[in-house]
């Protein structure tokens, strides 16, 4: 059994380590989205950028890793919290609490499963192209624009990307909240401007991200 003071060592460690792979995921959100708006410049600007991407490969490739290194190391922290919680509290919450607790809140594991899966199912569908084969086959390999618009022309693919983009800005709206609590940021002073931020930002990645399949689906873009 651990003691109180090992406890909260840990609890603090793996919240620090939650905060830490956080911030490096809303930099790449940010970062990535920027480049996937290039889409509307046209196919000559995206197919461009993804090209110079691979000018590159050793520096993507460590991109690649240290994503993935923060998405794993985001999850396994959050199970480590979610069982050390558990121990803390053997018994279950009282329902006027699991009431009061938010939505983003009770679905934060879930929710990070779910985004989870769909990065692992966004790389292998646009970046290794391990998916889709035959919807692919007649393009150019650096042909992003209609690789994008033949994906998106599909509803079950713009369905589970609108349906993980949604999911991932409610675990992210939540996720910056408790990266101020971490930090020790938090001040009644501050909270609504906190809660402001993570709404604003929350809403305008899922805007921006939900506009490209969105858009194509609805054939504004062709």
């Amino acid at each position: 059994m651990l003691g109180q003071k090992s406890t909260v060592r840990l609890t603090l460690g793996y919240k620090l380590l939650m905060a830490a792979t956080g911030l490096i995921l809303v930099g790449f959100l940010l970062a990535h989205l920027c480049g996937n708006l290039l889409l509307f410049a046209g196919a000559e600007a995206i197919n461009q950028y993804a090209l110079k991407l691979r000018e590159y490969p050793l520096l993507l490739w460590l991109a690649r890793g240290v994503l993935l290194l923060s998405v794993c190391g985001h999850i396994y922290a959050g199970i480590k919290l979610s069982l050390l919680n558990k121990k803390a509290r053997p018994q279950a919450y009282a329902k006027a609490k699991r009431v009061k607790a938010g939505f983003a809140s009770q679905s934060m594991l879930l929710s990070g499963l779910i985004v989870l899966f769909f990065i692992v199912y966004h790389l292998a569908h646009f970046t290794f192209k391990w998916t889709h084969r035959a919807m692919f086959q007649f393009l150019d390999e650096h042909d992003v624009y209609s690789m994008v618009l033949l994906s998106f022309k599909s509803p079950w693919v713009t369905g589970f990307y609108v349906l993980s983009v949604i999911l991932l800005m409610v675990h992210l709206y939540h996720g910056i909240r408790s990266i101020f609590q971490t930090l020790g940021l938090n001040h009644p002073k501050y909270n609504l401007a906190i809660k402001i931020f993570g709404q604003s930002l929350s809403v305008l990645l899922a805007f921006g991200f939900l506009t490209l399949p969105l858009s194509v689906f609805f054939k504004f873009l062709e």
